[in-house]
């Protein structure tokens, strides 16, 4: 059996058929602190690998905590539908996947083509079939994201890969071979399709130069739940014994530290105190330490963290994104909003997309001054930002924007949030529910 998955890169969404349609916007009056109580949704970044990783067995794999309403997700389970597994959602978060048969499928070109994620099917269907078929990933708006070492992996484990029109065919038909595989550089994306793979694989996998995400670990954790044997998660350095066939499990989704990060730093721009329930600090501490120098207090209850300004000013303070545990390239474009507001200047340097500085030309319409040369930004603090009508360009610099939104003088209105679809699970009526005042405008069709 060959399974066929037509994966393409994204392409600008405006050529895609809800944005020629029209789109809906966000309008948002500054001016508000926010004070109450935030849920923090299940990790979009975990769940899209734990999804795909319920192709390893034929059992029933159930979720819960899962961020059910995104568009990732909606999109992510439509293509795993459309490879024969039966997929179901429930309330409060819950899914239940079951790939007991996975058919000889062609997945619909103007449905994958939005999706990045859907390249970790690839490690699951080959280790569990001996082969599979998906057209090779572009690049998109925050810059290239080659698969070559994901390729490179499979390859090692004894994979015959074949580029030919667009498409890798992946084949092994004895299956796939344990190998040690060191990454030239850090790739959460590699990390996670040749761990899936690896747990159907004879022998020992070892991968050196490995991603340590906390996403890296909640996949570690399903795969041993399932069956697995994986020790280093967290680590480096993570070894998988393969074993024969995988079972089904129960998983919990871990909290999303990019949302509870956003709505720390929304605290700071805005001052107030905030509870963000049922997530951790211990994800985000490269966060917290710019934070706490910046003026942002912490506290902790349990599961929940609070977070207060009390109104006194921001400092600048600079940042530089790495792998984790370093300051998380997800969380740079908030950051930088936040720097705009602060006393002095802070400098943001980027060192893993090459493009996510996409958001400054519409941050400076708003009054901010921001100077980049290659892959740093100089934010020097102004005295208010102004409202304005600014353009997403994708989904960190959307939530970015409306930060800014948050604190500027006058109606900030965002267009093309379909962005934030991807990531943020019911922002406006979180961000409403605090005190700010946002509103959604539906599009007309």
């Amino acid at each position: 059996m060959t399974t066929v998955l037509n994966y393409v890169a994204p392409l600008d969404q405006d050529n895609l058929p809800s944005a020629k349609s029209g789109t809906d916007l966000i309008q948002i009056q500054g001016g508000k602190r926010l004070n109450g109580t935030i849920e923090i949704s299940g990790a979009k970044n975990a769940a899209l690998p734990l999804m795909c990783a319920a192709l390893l067995t034929e059992d029933a794999v159930r979720f819960t905590n899962m961020p059910n309403t995104l568009r990732d997700m909606r999109t992510l389970t439509a293509v795993l539908q459309s490879l024969g597994a039966e997929v179901t959602a429930g309330p409060a978060g819950e899914m239940v996947i079951r790939a007991e048969t996975i058919d000889d499928a062609h997945a619909d070109y103007e449905l994958v083509r939005q999706m990045r994620a859907s390249i970790l099917v690839l490690g699951p269907l080959v280790a569990r079939f001996g082969e599979a078929e998906v057209s090779l990933p572009g690049g998109c708006a925050i810059g290239t994201r080659p698969i070559d070492l994901h390729l490179m992996g499979l390859e090692a484990m004894g994979a015959k890969i074949d580029l030919q029109d667009g498409y890798v065919r992946a084949s092994a038909p004895n299956g796939l071979q344990g190998a040690a595989i060191t990454f030239a550089k850090v790739s959460v994306g590699a990390t996670e399709n040749l761990m899936m793979a690896a747990c159907l694989a004879k022998g020992k996998t070892t991968l050196i130069n490995a991603a340590k995400e906390p996403e890296i670990v909640d996949l570690g954790e399903l795969l041993i739940a399932m069956g697995g044997q994986i020790e280093g998660l967290g680590t480096s350095t993570i070894t998988i014994t393969g074993v024969e066939r995988m079972n089904g499990a129960t998983h919990s989704v871990v909290a999303d530290r990019i949302e509870t990060g956003t709505y720390m730093i929304a605290v700071a721009l805005t001052g107030g105190t905030l509870r963000l329930k049922n997530t951790q600090l211990r994800f985000l501490e490269a966060l917290v330490a710019p934070l706490k120098k910046a003026g942002v207090s912490f506290d902790v209850e349990g599961e929940d963290v609070i977070v207060h300004r009390n109104g006194t000013p921001l400092v600048g303070t600079d940042i530089m994104t790495e792998p984790f545990p370093g300051f998380p390239t997800d969380l740079q474009a908030q950051f930088m909003t936040m720097l705009t507001q602060c006393e002095g200047a802070g400098m943001v340097t980027e060192t893993i997309f090459e493009n996510r500085f996409m958001h400054v030309p519409e941050l400076c319409r708003m009054g901010a001054n921001i100077t980049v040369h290659n892959g740093s930004a100089i934010v020097r603090g102004v005295k208010r930002l102004k409202g304005a009508e600014v353009m997403a360009t994708d989904l960190r610099a959307s939530v970015a924007l409306v930060l800014a939104g948050l604190v500027a003088e006058g109606t900030t209105t965002v267009n093309r949030i379909y962005h934030l679809d991807r990531g943020y699970e019911n922002l406006v009526e979180k961000l409403q529910a605090c005190g700010a005042e946002i509103s959604r405008i539906r599009a007309i069709e």
